[in-house]
């Protein structure tokens, strides 16, 4: 299966690895695909330089040594055609999850996980280890 992890998962698996976080990875990258889209990967150049200042360089080796297929986010799109999110800033990465028919979309962001979609199945790491 397609599997597109949002930002929060990638920032638990690098700043915060644990036996869940391993227990992912392995899970991901020896039975499935990993999808990373263009906008989650400049979420986390962000996220990582205002948090976790001057450990770009453990970013960058992660996805070095991540097989993963990388998707672009378009750069204009018409968010009314897709659900509705509480926080727009997210709206281009269901969108994105949407129109790239990923299987799964792994986050643990309620605002997604609150969301009634059928494509893609919406689950937190914890749902994803337990069910594949």
């Amino acid at each position: 299966m397609r599997v597109m992890v949002d930002t929060n998962i990638f920032i638990s698996m690098i700043f915060f690895p644990s036996v869940q976080t391993r227990d992912l990875a392995k899970r991901l990258t020896d039975n499935h695909q990993i999808v990373v889209c263009d906008y989650v990967i400049e979420e986390l150049n962000l996220v990582t330089d205002r948090k976790f200042s001057g450990k770009r360089k453990f970013l960058d080796r992660f996805f070095l040594e991540l097989p993963f297929e990388l998707v672009c986010t378009p750069k204009t799109l018409d968010l009314d055609e897709f659900p509705k999110m509480r926080d727009r800033k997210d709206s281009p990465i269901l969108a994105t999850a949407i129109m790239e028919s990923v299987d799964i979309f792994l986050t643990g962001d309620k605002d997604f996980l609150v969301l009634d979609v059928e494509i893609p199945e919406i689950l937190t790491m914890a749902e994803f280890i337990e069910k594949y």
